[in-house]
């Protein structure tokens, strides 16, 4: 049985390439699995803005949200990221598999203007499988806020 993932993206009738990675510890390990840039692989960060009032940013693996330009563009002073249980209530997904595809509730999805004019790879809401996509096509398909809301990942 396909994933609401896989159901939505064919839905979409948005051309995808499913890859199977297997397990992975990390993102790094995900890009390697995939032989793609860390920078391709994207997060779909679930983000709550209150009680009942979630939105998805896709953000590149190699970036992380900035809180202020999240804040501004959404014109909010709070926001917060729910906990695993939340993040499932929110998306029926688990951590790891989110993807605003095919999620539980089809929230507001935000995406930084860095994956613009790429071929990315997101969770297929499966642990394990990853979709392959044209970024522009599921910007569109996603009806997606494209903006500039992710800062440089800090070195470790």
């Amino acid at each position: 049985m396909p994933s609401p993932a896989i159901t939505a993206l064919d839905a979409a009738g948005l051309p995808y390439r499913l890859f199977s990675r297997g397990e992975v510890g990390s993102l790094a390990e995900a890009a390697a699995a995939q032989g793609v840039a860390v920078s391709d692989v994207v997060k779909t960060i679930v983000v709550r803005r209150a009680a009942d009032d979630h939105l998805f940013v896709l953000t590149p693996g190699d970036r992380v949200i900035s809180w202020p330009k999240l804040r501004a563009l959404l014109g909010v002073q709070r926001l917060s990221m729910p906990d695993a249980a939340g993040a499932r209530a929110a998306t029926g997904y688990e951590r790891g598999t989110i993807t605003p595809f095919g999620a539980s509730t089809a929230w507001p999805v935000i995406a930084d203007e860095r994956l613009r004019g790429r071929e990315i790879s997101l969770g297929a809401g499966v642990r394990g499988l990853a979709v392959t996509v044209d970024a522009d096509a599921a910007i569109v398909a996603l009806d997606a806020t494209v903006a500039d809301v992710t800062d440089p990942q800090p070195a470790r």
